[in-house]
């Protein structure tokens, strides 16, 4: 299940940027709600939010490792817990899509401009957002903490 959700959000990551680079020119800004969101497209160096700008090649990396052991560690334990599936799925989608991007351009597309906010993608919310949830997941959800003390402190 979570690699449908993960190739769900690929693929709608993968298409937004189409749409956009194939409409845009960079740096071409649509006003979508004037001075609150605009579509802008922007060629990004640096991972989510822009932060660390011009280290294509240590987010690639650091990316592709990152992928590779969450596609290893579901392939070796599958996850019971169906929150905890559909955000490691997220993740894995939006780390996905921002890698296609570096491995074909050397740089990500990005496009949501909230204005007082960096630009960013669908990939960078399904990351973000993942992370967030995991992190409280990891942090209160009972389950997880059942899992962590029968297992002597490993999740």
């Amino acid at each position: 299940m979570y690699f449908i959700i993960s190739f769900l959000i690929l693929a709608l990551d993968l298409f937004t940027k189409y749409l956009v680079q194939k409409n845009m020119q960079p740096y071409q800004t649509i006003p979508v709600i004037d001075n609150i969101f605009h579509i802008t497209y922007v060629q990004n160096t640096g991972a989510a939010f822009s932060i660390l700008k011009g280290k294509t090649l240590f987010f690639t990396m650091v990316s592709s490792v990152v992928i590779l052991a969450i596609v290893l560690i579901l392939i070796k334990h599958p996850i019971k817990n169906k929150v905890f599936r559909i955000v490691i799925a997220m993740i894995l989608g939006g780390a996905i899509g921002n890698l296609v991007d570096r491995l074909r351009f050397g740089y990500v597309v990005d496009f949501l401009d909230f204005r007082v906010w960096p630009v960013f993608n669908i990939a960078d919310c399904a990351i973000v957002v993942g992370a967030l949830i995991l992190a409280y997941f990891i942090t209160f959800h009972p389950d997880f903490q059942s899992l962590h003390s029968k297992n002597g402190g490993k999740p």
